[in-house]
Protein backbone atom coordinates (compact mmCIF):
# COMPACT_ATOMS: atom_id res chain seq x y z
CA UNK A 1 0.00 0.00 0.00
CA UNK A 2 1.00 3.72 -0.54
CA UNK A 3 0.44 6.17 1.44
CA UNK A 4 0.59 9.95 1.46
CA UNK A 5 1.36 12.38 4.48
CA UNK A 6 0.28 15.69 4.05
CA UNK A 7 1.97 17.26 7.33
CA UNK A 8 0.24 18.49 10.14
CA UNK A 9 0.04 22.30 8.90
CA UNK A 10 0.27 23.89 12.17
CA UNK A 11 -2.61 21.30 12.94
CA UNK A 12 -2.82 19.12 15.95
CA UNK A 13 -3.33 16.09 14.54
CA UNK A 14 -1.73 14.59 11.30
CA UNK A 15 -3.81 13.84 8.47
CA UNK A 16 -2.10 10.74 6.98
CA UNK A 17 -4.29 8.08 4.10
CA UNK A 18 -3.62 5.23 2.63
CA UNK A 19 -3.69 4.71 -1.34
CA UNK A 20 -4.86 1.82 -2.93
CA UNK A 21 -2.47 0.65 -5.48
CA UNK A 22 -4.03 -2.43 -6.99
CA UNK A 23 -6.48 -0.69 -9.02
CA UNK A 24 -3.58 1.58 -10.33
CA UNK A 25 -1.07 -1.40 -11.38
CA UNK A 26 -4.19 -2.88 -12.53
CA UNK A 27 -5.25 0.41 -15.31
CA UNK A 28 -1.69 0.56 -16.13
CA UNK A 29 -1.22 -3.37 -16.56
CA UNK A 30 -4.97 -2.98 -18.90
CA UNK A 31 -3.34 0.07 -20.91
CA UNK A 32 -0.19 -1.33 -21.54
CA UNK A 33 -1.72 -4.47 -23.39
CA UNK A 34 -3.46 -2.64 -25.46
CA UNK A 35 -0.67 -0.60 -26.38
CA UNK A 36 1.03 -3.88 -27.52
CA UNK A 37 -2.12 -5.66 -28.73
CA UNK A 38 -2.41 -2.71 -31.08
CA UNK A 39 1.19 -2.04 -32.02
CA UNK A 40 1.34 -5.84 -33.62
CA UNK A 41 -2.04 -5.48 -35.71
CA UNK A 42 -0.69 -1.94 -36.83
CA UNK A 43 2.38 -3.06 -38.36
CA UNK A 44 0.34 -6.61 -40.06
CA UNK A 45 -1.99 -3.69 -41.53
CA UNK A 46 1.13 -1.80 -43.40
CA UNK A 47 1.62 -2.05 -47.03
CA UNK A 48 4.75 -1.45 -48.48
CA UNK A 49 5.60 0.81 -50.63
CA UNK A 50 8.59 1.91 -53.47
CA UNK A 51 9.26 4.05 -55.77
CA UNK A 52 8.90 1.41 -58.58
CA UNK A 53 4.72 1.86 -58.34
CA UNK A 54 3.66 1.66 -61.97
CA UNK A 55 2.39 5.07 -62.90
CA UNK A 56 3.27 8.56 -64.42
CA UNK A 57 6.16 9.97 -62.95
CA UNK A 58 4.61 14.06 -62.78
CA UNK A 59 0.77 13.08 -62.50
CA UNK A 60 0.12 16.49 -64.48
CA UNK A 61 1.98 14.89 -67.94
CA UNK A 62 -0.07 11.96 -69.76
CA UNK A 63 2.03 9.31 -70.99
CA UNK A 64 1.52 7.80 -73.87
CA UNK A 65 0.67 3.98 -73.75
CA UNK A 66 2.75 1.44 -75.19
CA UNK A 67 0.71 -1.29 -77.06
CA UNK A 68 2.28 -4.50 -75.81
CA UNK A 69 4.59 -6.75 -77.96
CA UNK A 70 2.47 -9.75 -80.04
CA UNK A 71 3.06 -12.99 -78.40
CA UNK A 72 2.96 -16.84 -79.89
CA UNK A 73 0.59 -19.22 -77.72
CA UNK A 74 1.63 -22.78 -78.68
CA UNK A 75 -1.18 -25.00 -77.28
CA UNK A 76 -0.87 -29.18 -77.86
CA UNK A 77 -3.68 -30.56 -78.24
CA UNK A 78 -4.95 -34.15 -78.87
CA UNK A 79 -5.21 -34.57 -82.30
CA UNK A 80 -3.38 -30.74 -83.47
CA UNK A 81 -1.76 -27.80 -82.48
CA UNK A 82 -3.13 -24.38 -81.87
CA UNK A 83 -0.64 -21.37 -83.18
CA UNK A 84 -2.32 -18.15 -81.39
CA UNK A 85 -0.92 -14.73 -81.84
CA UNK A 86 -1.85 -11.97 -78.83
CA UNK A 87 -1.54 -9.09 -78.33
CA UNK A 88 -2.39 -8.28 -75.07
CA UNK A 89 -5.48 -10.14 -74.29
CA UNK A 90 -6.20 -9.43 -78.28
CA UNK A 91 -6.29 -12.49 -80.29
CA UNK A 92 -4.24 -11.14 -83.91
CA UNK A 93 -4.42 -14.80 -85.40
CA UNK A 94 -5.30 -18.27 -84.63
CA UNK A 95 -4.29 -21.31 -86.76
CA UNK A 96 -4.61 -25.22 -86.13
CA UNK A 97 -1.99 -27.76 -87.34
CA UNK A 98 -2.89 -31.30 -87.82
CA UNK A 99 -0.21 -33.20 -85.47
CA UNK A 100 1.31 -35.24 -87.57
CA UNK A 101 4.08 -37.13 -85.82
CA UNK A 102 7.19 -38.32 -87.84
CA UNK A 103 9.91 -40.25 -86.84
CA UNK A 104 13.78 -39.87 -86.83
CA UNK A 105 16.41 -42.17 -86.23
CA UNK A 106 16.96 -46.30 -86.43
CA UNK A 107 14.74 -48.66 -84.04
CA UNK A 108 17.16 -47.66 -80.89
CA UNK A 109 17.36 -44.46 -80.82
CA UNK A 110 13.84 -42.62 -82.69
CA UNK A 111 13.15 -38.79 -82.32
CA UNK A 112 10.22 -37.54 -82.55
CA UNK A 113 9.64 -34.37 -84.83
CA UNK A 114 7.13 -32.07 -86.65
CA UNK A 115 7.64 -31.01 -89.67
CA UNK A 116 4.97 -29.79 -90.71
CA UNK A 117 4.44 -27.61 -87.21
CA UNK A 118 8.04 -26.30 -87.54
CA UNK A 119 7.12 -25.46 -91.20
CA UNK A 120 3.85 -22.95 -90.22
CA UNK A 121 5.87 -22.04 -87.08
CA UNK A 122 8.32 -20.45 -89.54
CA UNK A 123 5.56 -18.88 -91.74
CA UNK A 124 3.73 -17.42 -88.61
CA UNK A 125 6.88 -15.83 -87.29
CA UNK A 126 7.74 -14.07 -90.92
CA UNK A 127 4.16 -12.56 -91.32
CA UNK A 128 3.21 -11.51 -87.39
CA UNK A 129 7.04 -12.02 -85.74
CA UNK A 130 8.41 -8.61 -84.60
CA UNK A 131 12.02 -9.02 -83.96
CA UNK A 132 13.77 -9.76 -87.31
CA UNK A 133 16.14 -6.77 -87.50
CA UNK A 134 19.59 -8.21 -86.64
CA UNK A 135 20.46 -5.25 -84.39
CA UNK A 136 17.09 -5.53 -82.36
CA UNK A 137 18.63 -7.93 -79.68
CA UNK A 138 15.04 -9.17 -78.15
CA UNK A 139 13.35 -12.38 -78.88
CA UNK A 140 9.62 -12.56 -80.16
CA UNK A 141 7.55 -14.42 -76.86
CA UNK A 142 6.32 -17.76 -77.23
CA UNK A 143 4.31 -19.16 -74.89
CA UNK A 144 4.13 -23.15 -74.58
CA UNK A 145 0.85 -24.46 -73.12
CA UNK A 146 0.33 -27.97 -72.86
CA UNK A 147 -1.05 -30.73 -70.42
CA UNK A 148 0.79 -32.35 -67.69
CA UNK A 149 -0.22 -35.68 -69.09
CA UNK A 150 2.36 -35.15 -72.34
CA UNK A 151 4.96 -37.39 -73.08
CA UNK A 152 8.67 -35.84 -72.80
CA UNK A 153 9.21 -36.91 -76.16
CA UNK A 154 6.52 -34.80 -77.79
CA UNK A 155 7.43 -31.95 -75.68
CA UNK A 156 10.66 -31.96 -76.84
CA UNK A 157 9.75 -32.57 -80.11
CA UNK A 158 7.50 -29.10 -79.94
CA UNK A 159 10.54 -27.33 -78.83
CA UNK A 160 12.71 -28.07 -81.49
CA UNK A 161 9.95 -27.00 -83.70
CA UNK A 162 9.33 -23.84 -81.96
CA UNK A 163 12.99 -23.35 -81.96
CA UNK A 164 13.41 -23.75 -86.57
CA UNK A 165 12.63 -20.68 -87.17
CA UNK A 166 16.21 -18.63 -87.47
CA UNK A 167 17.09 -15.13 -87.66
CA UNK A 168 20.44 -12.83 -87.64
CA UNK A 169 21.81 -11.06 -84.75
CA UNK A 170 24.55 -8.89 -84.50
CA UNK A 171 26.89 -9.06 -81.79
CA UNK A 172 30.50 -7.45 -81.64
CA UNK A 173 32.29 -10.45 -83.01
CA UNK A 174 29.62 -10.70 -85.87
CA UNK A 175 26.45 -12.14 -87.11
CA UNK A 176 24.98 -15.55 -86.00
CA UNK A 177 22.06 -17.10 -86.00
CA UNK A 178 20.18 -17.49 -83.13
CA UNK A 179 15.95 -19.30 -82.87
CA UNK A 180 13.71 -16.41 -82.82
CA UNK A 181 11.86 -17.05 -80.19
CA UNK A 182 12.20 -17.36 -76.94
CA UNK A 183 10.19 -19.91 -75.15
CA UNK A 184 8.84 -19.86 -71.76
CA UNK A 185 6.09 -22.43 -70.14
CA UNK A 186 2.62 -21.42 -68.98
CA UNK A 187 1.12 -22.34 -65.35
CA UNK A 188 -1.85 -23.08 -64.36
Amino acid sequence: MGGVDVGDNGKKRSTNSEINMVPFIDLLMVTISFLLITAVWVTNSRMNADAQVPGPPDPNKELTPQTPEKVLNLHIGESEFGLVWKQGATVVNEVKVPKTPVEVGDASSKILRYPELAKRIEEEWKQHGGHRDPSDKKLDQAILHTDNRTPFKEIIAVLDALYSPKRELKLPEGTKQVPAFNMTFSVR
